[in-house]
């Protein structure tokens, strides 16, 4: 992922690639999976991704979003709107392989959103928060980082 801006330095935002990273390589792992036809595995990756997402999304949206929605309204509000659209299609496979027939094409094409999605945040929204967001802001994040927790071992820094 991006290391132009220098918002990597930051504990959170680099938290915040760490889980789009992850959830990068799980969209690979369901790729594979189809082409395997492999609805199984396409479904484990699909909990997987909806795993690693849960606290990314708690941060962003109760933490990172709030304290950039009045500058960026509008992107906010679309990005908030992906993730409702993607998590839904990855909630289709909570409980084992969906059965629609429809469901392996759909969640590739949500998967190729959500590789887009995360493309804007690491582009747009992790180096505005940069600029925009103040040390109390932050501390604000981190604190919704500590209720939400983390699905991904964290490594010693």
């Amino acid at each position: 992922m991006c290391e132009y801006c220098g918002c990597q330095a930051l504990a959170t935002i680099r938290d915040l690639t760490d889980e789009h990273e992850a959830a990068v390589n799980l969209i690979g792992t369901a790729r594979v999976a189809h082409r395997e036809g492999d609805p199984g595995r396409m479904a484990e990756a699909a909990r997987a991704i909806a795993a690693v997402l849960r606290p990314h999304t708690e941060v962003e949206e109760h933490g990172l979003f709030p304290a950039l929605a009045d500058e960026f309204p509008e992107h906010i509000a679309a990005l908030e709107a992906d993730h409702r659209r993607i998590g839904a299609v990855l909630a289709e496979a909570a409980h084992g392989t969906p059965t629609d027939p429809s469901w392996p094409r759909r969640l590739l094409d949500t998967l190729a959103d959500l590789r887009a999605h995360i493309l804007k945040e690491q582009d747009g929204v992790f180096p505005a928060a940069l600029a925009a967001l103040d040390p109390a802001d932050w501390e604000a994040v981190e604190a919704v980082r500590t209720r939400a927790g983390t699905a991904l071992p964290r490594p010693a820094r």
